[in-house]
């Protein structure tokens, strides 16, 4: 049985929805060290022997089975990098979740870098969690730099759930994908930033296949001096559809900048950027304020509604 320390268990309720040990398929990293790991009869995980890292083998046709690999870090000064592989079989239906919680009580920088790649077969469904958390009353920063790489076999659908509300001080995220015929990727972001906090999320989308979509959505608050921006570039390179959006809320002395990229190589490509960056209306929080809260608590009301 794992032996987990109350920061450990924070760390991973906060990032995993984690309260004990899963059930099922897991992963759990903590300081650099594999904690535990456990595989099942459909879900393999396997230890890279080249570089830090996992293979995760996912067999054709699996049901109603989920995977946690989290990673936990409360060892200030400690830097890694992790490549992980999934490879997720025909016809699979599956939910992976991710993520890193850092708590950093000391003057070290901690970070944590990772490659992560999907390899999804025809006609699986794959829905992936990954969430960022960083805490700990240190002077060294909590900076995370996730990599993120999905190929997509015919008819195949993938949703991503990637959030980061609290406590990272610099994260760079890229995703790059890939998607072949009738493929289909939703991407549901939501960001916050405070301090002098600086956050970067590149998305790099290319529709091969007739029938593909992409479907890539922000939602973030600035907050203070932090700095933000979201890269999202959508390539159209067969009969496809593509939509991108920024919904941003800017407070404070906070950055936020949208970069749209749309490239049509096809005639029958339809490709959408949206993109709207904003103070909290005034008359909200008048509304929240008539029912008794007080400014700052109409605030956050209204940040958590719009992080939902």
């Amino acid at each position: 049985m794992i032996q987990l320390d109350e920061i450990q268990k924070r760390l991973l309720k906060e990032v995993a929805d984690l309260h004990s040990v899963p059930e099922g398929a897991y992963n759990i990293r903590s300081n650099g060290e594999a904690l535990g790991r456990v595989s099942t009869a459909n879900i393999e995980i396997v230890p890279k022997t080249d570089v830090s890292g996992i293979d995760i083998n996912i067999k054709p046709g699996t049901k109603n089975e989920s995977v946690h690999i989290p990673v936990v870090m409360t060892q200030s000064g400690l830097k890694e990098t992790v490549y992980n592989d999934f490879h997720i079989g025909e016809g699979a239906d599956v939910v992976i979740v991710a993520g890193c919680g850092i708590d950093n009580c000391g003057p070290g920088d901690s970070e944590h870098d990772g490659l992560h790649r999907f390899f999804v077969g025809k006609g699986a469904k794959v829905k992936y969690v990954e969430k960022h958390y960083g805490s700990g009353n240190g002077s060294g920063k909590r900076i995370l730099n996730p990599g993120t790489e999905v190929y997509m076999e015919e008819d195949s659908s993938m949703e991503m759930e990637m959030v980061q509300i609290k406590g990272v001080d610099d994260t760079t995220r890229t995703t790059k994908a890939e998607l072949a015929a009738r493929a289909s990727l939703v991407v549901r972001e939501r960001l916050m930033t405070h301090g002098d906090q600086k956050a970067v999320s590149i998305y790099k989308v290319a529709l091969n296949g007739d029938g593909s979509s992409a479907d890539v959505v922000s939602r973030s608050v600035a907050r203070d001096t932090s700095y933000q921006k979201f890269d999202a570039v959508l390539t159209g390179n067969a009969e496809c559809s593509g939509h991108t959006e920024c919904d941003a809320i800017i407070m404070d002395k906070g950055t936020i900048l949208a970069v749209p990229g749309l490239e049509a190589n096809s005639v029958d490509a339809a490709l959408v950027h949206e993109a709207a960056i904003g103070k909290i209306a005034g008359d909200q929080l008048i509304k929240l304020m008539t029912l008794g809260l007080t400014e700052e608590e109409a605030e956050e009301q209204i940040i958590n509604g719009f992080l939902k």
